[in-house]
């Protein structure tokens, strides 16, 4: 089975995330494309997507969501999860955080069968005033967890393993 992984980010760390989520993918047996929405043209040679964004302000990215939109029609017949990424505090690990709203309406949109928030990132590296801001204030850090990350991707393996015959794979 042929899975892409999807994601838009504006630091790398989504991006991350997206490579983390492939590599379990990839452990599991499947075979896993890991691309930004912006070289993504074409979702035709695949049989389950995976799309995530950053959040920013409380937003997904622009282009995490027109992606969604523009491929609506193919996706709505894929296995697709959505994940987002982004509060800079370990309320990601505490609680199951939903969906801010333009994901929970994309999620409907394409029949989703799963969402999940992540932590973010914000370091000294971190573009923007805010990000420098909330550093020199002492309130950067890394909130991914990555163990969380790869049990979410096992979930999502598990599912799509058991819903294809093992000669398809």
């Amino acid at each position: 089975m042929r899975v892409l992984v999807t994601y838009s980010t504006k630091n790398g760390s989504t991006a991350e995330i997206a490579a983390c989520i492939g590599e379990e993918l990839r452990a599991m047996g499947l075979q896993v494309d890991v691309r930004d929405v912006g070289e993504v043209h074409d979702v035709a040679p695949y049989e389950a997507v995976v799309l995530g964004s950053a959040l920013y302000m409380g937003r997904w990215r622009k282009d995490a969501l027109r992606f969604g939109r523009r491929h609506k029609d193919e996706l709505v017949a894929l296995p697709v999860w959505l994940f987002a990424s982004g509060p800079l505090d370990r309320s990601a690990e505490e609680t199951d955080i939903p969906p801010v709203a333009a994901a929970s309406e994309l999620a409907a949109l394409l029949r989703a069968r799963g969402h999940r928030t992540f932590g973010g990132r914000v370091t000294s590296e971190t573009k923007g005033v805010i990000a420098q801001s909330m550093v020199k204030q002492g309130r950067g850090g890394d909130f991914r967890n990555f163990d969380r990350i790869r049990g979410w991707a096992r979930e999502i393996g598990a599912a799509l393993q058991a819903a294809t015959p093992i000669e398809a794979r």
